[in-house]
């Protein structure tokens, strides 16, 4: 696994699908936890320094929550999309229970911020759901996901079509 797995691009910066720019503290520690990814207990140690260093900043969430799954440590994966969208929801002034929003509980098309990483942690949920063998789970998601992303802007169905394998 490499840095790039954390949201970093090849010269250690932050790239995110969903953020403009991230505060330059939580860069510098994200791309010290990409650069220590071989030493699991640093790189961790260094993605919690950066999401409490900025406890409001999506990136450390979305980073965090790759390096669990990544690792193959589910339940702190998907602990971590969790916390990531109930920061999201707060930024964003929806509620945090993706079963209870809808097409219209925010403009669910705004390409970057808090919508848009919401978004993307739905199907990073769906996916560690997969991997955890919970496909009834990850159906439910991914269901919602594309009614709020019916032009399947984040690419949920990238997820759905491994839905028939894991049943």
């Amino acid at each position: 696994m490499s840095a790039d797995s954390l949201g970093l691009n090849a010269g250690g910066a932050p790239s995110f699908p969903f953020a403009d720019e991230t505060p330059s503290r939580v860069a510098a520690l994200l791309a010290e936890a990409g650069a220590a990814y071989g030493d699991e207990a640093r790189a961790e140690t260094l993605l919690r320094a950066a999401q409490r260093a900025e406890p409001q900043c999506l990136p450390a969430y979305f980073a965090l929550y790759k390096f669990y799954f990544y690792r193959h440590r589910l339940r702190e994966a998907e602990q971590a999309v969790h916390d990531g969208l109930a920061v999201a929801a707060r930024q964003g002034g929806f509620t945090a229970d993706w079963t209870r929003l809808h097409a219209h509980s925010a403009d669910w098309t705004v390409a970057t911020g808090p919508v848009r990483f919401y978004l993307f942690s739905l199907k990073a949920l769906a996916f560690i759901c997969l991997r955890a063998r919970r496909a009834a789970d990850a159906a439910a998601i991914l269901t919602k996901l594309a009614e709020l992303d019916p032009t399947d802007q984040v690419g949920g169905s990238v997820v759905r079509s491994l839905l028939p394998r894991c049943r």
